[in-house]
């Protein structure tokens, strides 16, 4: 019964969180590049479509104009990257500390509330029906097709080109193909789509606050690394599969964990645990295995 009970909340939330770890995807196994600009990325999205819809505008509109927020954003954090040769961890780091105080100028506060606004939930918070119905197949569909857009572009020639800077440096530069321009449109798209999945859970959730980004990172890789314990990533769609399912799992643990008594308060240690758990299993089967790493021999 506990499990009926949390099953539509975590289909909602794991749905609507799937498009970060879509993102995170992208940018960490596809390009193989440590981007912690989702922390600032994420509530960008939610801060730029939360004022635009306060001043009046289409609550469609707002959700592409925050979209293409979170592509420029991203796509910063690749030139510091490749411009300015700034570390990768470090170029991610200082966007996701600009863009806290970039979210705070947009939104001119703390947090915006959007409960008496229109958005692009407010028809089916009015249907007969539960609003899990309608809102889970609403987050499905857009999980769906940004799925398999996904899927598609990266069989491409650019997305093979994408694949290939994340896997091989070297050798698709050799080939003539500009790794740098690749980097920052891949880190584009990934916080894209990360900055899509906060305009829509803010529009969800009726308000938007600037602290609503923190410890995204390491959810979104809590729910990739369970996924891919579930479905090996051996192809793309695969990869994105695992994606999409860990993002359920992970909320769907999350609320049994809730509701079996855990803290709020202990949500991000759990987490925390989570990821060490799912990392450190693989070494110490190794371990066993006699193949032990000593660091720096």
């Amino acid at each position: 019964m506990i499990i009926l009970s949390i099953l539509p909340i975590s289909l909602e939330q794991g749905l609507a969180y799937a498009l970060v770890a879509l993102g995170i995807t992208l940018a960490f196994r596809v390009l193989a590049f440590p981007d912690l600009t989702v922390d600032g990325s994420f509530p960008l999205g939610g801060a730029v479509a939360a004022r635009l819809i306060f001043e009046g505008v289409d609550p469609t509109l707002s959700a592409a104009v925050a979209t293409l927020a979170g592509f420029v954003a991203g796509s910063m954090t690749g030139l510091l990257n490749t411009r300015l040769k700034i570390n990768s961890l470090l170029a991610g780091i200082l966007m996701m500390t600009i863009l806290y105080s970039v979210n705070l100028r947009i939104m001119g506060r703390a947090n915006i509330q959007l409960l008496d606004r229109p958005t692009m939930f407010t028809f089916m918070e009015n249907m007969d029906i539960s609003r899990y119905v309608p809102v889970i197949i609403f987050f499905f569909l857009v999980t769906l097709v940004i799925k398999a857009l996904l899927d598609i572009f990266l069989h491409t020639e650019y997305g093979l080109a994408l694949r290939a800077t994340g896997n091989n440096e070297d050798m698709i530069r050799s080939l003539g193909v500009n790794t740098d321009n690749a980097t920052v449109f891949g880190l584009g798209l990934s916080n894209a789509l990360v900055a899509l999945s906060g305009t829509l859970i803010a529009q969800d959730q009726g308000f938007a606050d600037v602290g609503m980004g923190i410890g995204m990172i390491v959810a979104g890789l809590a729910s990739i690394i369970i996924g891919e314990a579930m479905i090996k990533p051996n192809t793309v769609f695969r990869l994105t599969l695992a994606a999409v399912f860990g993002s359920f799992l992970y909320r769907f643990i999350i609320s049994l964990g809730l509701r079996m008594g855990l803290a709020p308060t202990d949500l991000k240690m759990a987490t925390g645990f989570m990821v060490i758990l799912a990392l450190g299993i693989p070494a110490l089967k190794k371990s066993r295995e006699g193949k032990i790493h000593l660091r720096g021999i």
